[in-house]
């Protein structure tokens, strides 16, 4: 079993390491949180006192941070400095292309392999195991990356060139929210004509209004009972993620010249819905801010 460093032990980065340790994997582990590091420590990861020592004598070595000034800051301060020669670095963080690229490039001016693969599937995916994983970087390091990411998810799918895995992340993230947005939209403007909610989904789940937003993770109570909205919401992925996420795409949109109309709504209004003090909700509770409530 591999020898690894893990850095980020937050709602997303902690039951990854949990099932890497599960894996029979060596983990050593650093997070800022002394309660994150605990519980890492707890699920049986060794303690780092800063990320050189995590990195230290590692053949892989995991970053889950939260944004691409982190990230450069990690590997530039750390990361690149402390790892072994032949070390795979694995940055599961979903952070700017720009970043991605440019991280990436030091890596390989450094000798080492390294892949972007930022993920989908949320903390239930995490803890499950069951996350998706869009890889960028060259074919070498996605081979040496993917048997160690099949201990943390089901889908691993290789999107090309360093920096195509978060490409892939904000595009998908950024269908997702306008997706969800139209969703809660049809549901509120059926409650208002007389149309019940469970009568709308049964025929939208089966006709061409089908979409993930619906069937999986469907804005209103009833309908999909293991969505958010019948726990009032509680977060699988908040509104300020996803706000992140759609922030990330229009400064991607921009920096190509890409028309995004729909992106950029849909990144206003989660912003007015973050702005109203609900970051910590799930993004799907955004159908409160167009109901009106």
């Amino acid at each position: 079993m591999a020898k690894i460093a893990f850095i980020g032990l937050g709602n997303m980065g902690g039951p990854m390491a949990a099932n890497l340790l599960k894996a029979q994997h060596q983990v050593a582990a650093f997070d800022l949180s002394a309660k994150a590091l605990e519980a890492a420590v707890a699920a049986g990861a060794s303690r780092a006192a800063d990320v050189a020592a995590a990195v230290k004598g590692a053949e892989v070595v995991i970053t889950m941070l939260p944004a691409g000034k982190h990230v450069r800051e990690v590997y530039e301060g750390a990361v690149l400095g402390a790892a072994a020669k032949g070390a795979l670095l694995i940055d599961c963080s979903t952070i700017d292309v720009e970043s991605a690229r440019h991280v990436a490039a030091a890596a390989a001016k450094a000798g080492l392999d390294m892949v972007d693969a930022p993920v989908s599937g949320g903390v239930g995916g995490a803890t499950a195991g069951t996350l998706t994983f869009m890889v960028g970087g060259p074919d070498a390091a996605f081979a040496r990356a993917k048997p160690i990411l099949e201990k943390m998810g089901r889908n691993i799918v290789h999107a090309g060139a360093s920096g195509n895995g978060q490409a892939a992340k904000i595009c998908n993230n950024m269908m997702l929210g306008i997706t969800m947005i139209g969703t809660c939209e049809a549901f509120m403007m059926a409650k208002r004509l007389g149309l019940d909610a469970q009568k709308l989904f049964d025929i939208a789940s089966t006709a061409s209004g089908q979409s993930w937003a619906l069937t999986s993770y469907c804005p209103v109570p009833g309908p999909v009972p293991t969505s958010p909205a019948n726990r009032d919401y509680a977060a699988g992925f908040t509104a300020a993620m996803m706000l992140k996420d759609l922030m990330l795409a229009q400064d991607a949109a921009r920096s190509v010249g890409a028309s995004t109309p729909m992106g950029a709504e849909a990144a206003q209004l989660f912003s007015l819905f973050v702005g109203s003090g609900s970051g910590s909700v799930d993004f799907s509770g955004i159908i409160r801010m167009i109901d009106g409530r």
